[in-house]
């Protein structure tokens, strides 16, 4: 099984080959260009690099959401129109999912946080047991405060990871009262090899379907939506 796995959601652009249990190839960037700029020259490089015919890949995985609006859009144009140009299924894995798949084999409870701006993160509770992730509570945009509280009352070590962790990291120091710990810099961002682990269970599970199909879930409304809505009502 040959998935091609592609992460835009956030900061960080990640594309990833990975066959059974083979990473092989990854290229992720976190540096200040947009990813239409650099997501489509990553997937060349790494396609040219490993000389991959992308007729071989059996399906190409993605990061749904949430995240970036406009990552998001960057990232379901490119999997859709390659799906549809080689014919290929599209997995649509939730975003901190994959972020959670980078501490496989963590005993601690997993928590990624992504800044979803006005005091808010993105972040679900997740945790490994039997080396199987398992959903504690899935992914929601939450106010940060409301998320430390909720992580307080379960009263479990927590890891923190995610582009949230540097915006967020005063506000948890402060009042958590949990035992609690950073990811280091090497698991704390999208990874794209990660996902497409994930992305292979949920294969195994037939949850997939047609890049004609695949629709990226925002979560919450852009700050246009809101816009428009508040105009609306006023």
């Amino acid at each position: 099984m040959k998935i091609l796995a592609v992460d835009s959601s956030g900061l960080v652009a990640s594309v990833a080959i990975v066959e059974d249990d083979n990473l092989i190839a990854e290229y992720t960037i976190n540096y200040k260009k947009t990813h239409s700029q650099t997501l489509l020259p990553m997937l060349d490089e790494i396609v040219k690099m490993t000389e991959t015919d992308l007729a071989t890949v059996d399906a190409i995985a993605v990061a749904k959401g949430p995240g970036s609006f406009t990552g998001l859009r960057i990232g379901a144009a490119t999997v859709k129109g390659l799906g549809l140009a080689l014919d290929k299924p599209v997995i649509g894995v939730p975003t901190v999912e994959g972020l959670a798949m980078n501490l496989h084999g963590s005993s601690a409870l997993i928590c990624p946080i992504m800044d979803a701006r006005r005091n808010q993160v993105y972040t679900g509770l997740y945790r490994f047991q039997n080396n199987e992730l398992n959903v504690v509570k899935d992914q929601l945009p939450i106010a940060v405060e409301e998320l430390i509280d909720t992580l307080n009352l379960l009263g479990e070590p927590v890891v923190f990871l995610g582009d949230g962790v540097p915006v967020y990291e005063a506000v948890i120091r402060e009042k958590i009262s949990v035992e609690y710990s950073f990811a280091p810099a090497h698991m704390n961002k999208q990874r794209a090899s990660a996902l497409a682990v994930r992305a292979l269970q949920y294969w195994e599970n037939g949850i997939f379907e047609s890049a004609d199909d695949f629709a990226p879930e925002y979560l919450r409304m852009s700050q246009a939506e809101r816009e428009r809505a508040k105009k609306e009502e006023g």
